[in-house]
């Protein structure tokens, strides 16, 4: 199986390799648009971002699938304060499929600073002395203290959007 991860960003190629450690075959990442904001601020603009990243990574290389990882922030009107999202979408070119990752309130200060309009990442590092932190164990690992991760939250999404090209459940639908 040979995959194209859609960003050049070694959690999201980590997060897929993680899920697809069992099949033989490769992950490639490739530097492609998002098409969407920086900090994607709704499901639908987290959900187009991971979508436009898994077609276009899909045509930029001989890959059989694409994948494509977005984080955003978003409201729900069942849940409290600002909440982190990860969304992710896979592609072989005929199908699209589209899962979730875990989403996790942050703290009321961090809500505030996106609202004004700044990005997760820098309101992170500036907060936790950090450099990078999108690139390590991120938000989530942050602020669940390392019960999860950036990469394991990211691959939950991954594993999800790539089950129905691994299982024949859905043949019949």
């Amino acid at each position: 199986m040979h995959v194209a991860v859609g960003s050049t960003n070694p959690v999201k190629q980590r997060a897929v390799e993680r899920v697809l450690e069992e099949f033989e075959g490769s992950v490639v990442s490739v530097s492609v648009d998002s098409g969407v904001s920086e900090q994607p601020s709704s499901v639908e603009e987290t959900v187009t971002g991971a979508r436009n990243r898994a077609q276009r990574a899909l045509e930029a290389t001989d890959a059989g699938y694409g994948v494509g990882l977005e984080g955003g922030v978003t409201r729900f009107e069942c849940a409290p304060g600002v909440r982190l999202i990860m969304w992710a979408c896979v592609t072989d070119g005929e199908r699209l499929e589209v899962a979730s990752g875990p989403s996790l309130r942050l703290p009321d200060s961090i809500g505030a600073r996106l609202d004004a309009g700044e990005e997760l990442g820098p309101v992170m590092d500036d907060r936790l002395g950090t450099d990078n932190i999108a690139e390590a164990a991120g938000a989530a690992g942050a602020l669940t203290g390392g019960l999860t991760s950036r990469t394991q939250a990211l691959a939950e999404a991954v594993a999800c959007a790539f089950g129905p090209f691994v299982t024949t459940h859905y043949e019949s639908d």
